[in-house]
């Protein structure tokens, strides 16, 4: 999966109807422009490339206070909808995804129903713990441990440690969820972290907005 997608769509999908420079401007009041590929470049042919997939409707609207062509203004299609709920799922399910599609995932996990989130979780859970089997049984030396292997041993110490640092990581987050953290979807109104167009970035070149 992509977390450039997922993020894009999320972003849109919170503003109901938004322009690049808001998904720009939100995604980098999240910090996703430091822990995933979430640039100006990639954002914007994401918009252009989910509007050609019939992901998102591009509506051309009043011309941008700088002057110049009109804005595009992006809203989720029917698909799109599905589309991001199904990368998120994925995000938070999967065990091997990469470290910003899961920090994505968790970004918009409380777009989901708590028991939904919950469910996925454990199934993040029981496939960390699949792969830890794994590599213990079929990697592991037979006859000691994976200093055997020399330096070769290390990269195993290092997929059973993330096995069980995700896993545990993950269990904690369930734990919260049982226990009611967090507004979930259905479950009444929530603060939305976007930024109304204009208002200044404090966390994007120097927060001046363009």
């Amino acid at each position: 999966m992509s977390a450039i997608r997922l993020l894009v769509l999320g972003a849109v999908r919170q503003h109901g109807r938004a322009h690049g420079y808001q998904v720009r401007n939100d995604l980098e009041f999240w910090g996703a422009h430091e822990w995933s590929n979430a640039k100006p470049g990639s954002i914007y042919h994401a918009l252009k490339q989910m509007a050609k997939q019939g992901l998102m409707i591009a509506h051309d609207v009043a011309p941008s206070t700088a002057g110049g062509p009109p804005r595009t203004e992006y809203e989720l299609t029917d698909a799109g909808e599905a589309e991001f709920f199904h990368l998120l799922r994925q995000a938070l399910a999967r065990h091997d995804n990469k470290i910003d599609e899961l920090t994505a995932g968790v970004g918009f996990i409380v777009d989901l129903p708590r028991a939904e989130a919950i469910a996925l979780l454990k199934e993040r859970v029981a496939a960390l713990e699949r792969w830890r089997a794994e590599v213990t049984r079929h990697w592991m030396p037979p006859d000691g441990g994976p200093g055997e292997w020399g330096h070769i041993g290390e990269i195993m110490k290092l997929w059973v440690h993330s096995s069980d640092s995700g896993a545990e990581w993950t269990r904690g987050l369930i734990e919260r969820l049982e226990a009611g953290a967090y507004v979930m979807a259905g479950e009444g109104e929530r603060s939305v972290e976007v930024l109304p167009d204009g208002v200044r970035n404090p966390f994007a070149d120097g927060g001046t907005p363009r």
